[in-house]
């Protein structure tokens, strides 16, 4: 009876460590990682293969998506609103953008609300990606910069820190 617990007790702790380090089969990255849409048009499929039948395209370049799987030269994607599928590689980019999320997101000079504002982005911008501290991210759209906090942005974990 104890060795079944100890042994149950021990695949909960393997697959905790498992799901927390998961790595994609193909380029050893981490899976979920954020990438974006390098073309204009990108065809997501059902399945990993051109055979595989065309459920829609997605059509803003750089537009954030989290990868989800890797299989060949094919990557399991997701959009904000969670529609996905298989994209070709070629396709996908690891420069970082988000969309901010947010109507009216100011974009202040410092990581700071009390510090002056630059510019306000509307809500489903899409914006390159800067640095990230727990809580605020620095990015650029349309030209103007700024700071931002976090939580307006799809596109970026909650706790990722970025230099």
């Amino acid at each position: 009876m104890i060795r079944i617990l100890v042994g149950t007790i021990l695949c909960v702790i393997c697959a905790g460590i498992a799901t927390a380090a998961e790595r994609g089969k193909v380029t050893n990255l981490p899976i979920p990682r954020f990438v974006s849409l390098k073309a204009d048009e990108g065809n997501v499929r059902r399945g990993p293969s051109l055979s595989h039948r065309i459920d829609w395209v997605f059509t803003h370049r750089n537009m954030p998506l989290v990868v989800t799987g890797e299989h060949g030269h094919w990557r399991r994607v997701q959009d904000r609103d969670g529609q996905g599928g298989w994209v070709h590689y070629s396709l996908l980019s690891g420069t970082r953008n988000v969309i901010i999320e947010a109507d009216l997101t100011p974009l202040h000079v410092k990581p700071d609300p009390d510090s002056p504002i630059n510019a306000y982005a509307e809500s489903g911008v899409i914006a390159r990606l800067g640095a990230c501290s727990l809580d605020w991210c620095r990015i650029i759209a349309g030209g103007n910069k700024g700071w931002t906090p976090k939580s307006a942005l799809w596109g970026v974990g909650p706790e990722e820190i970025r230099e």
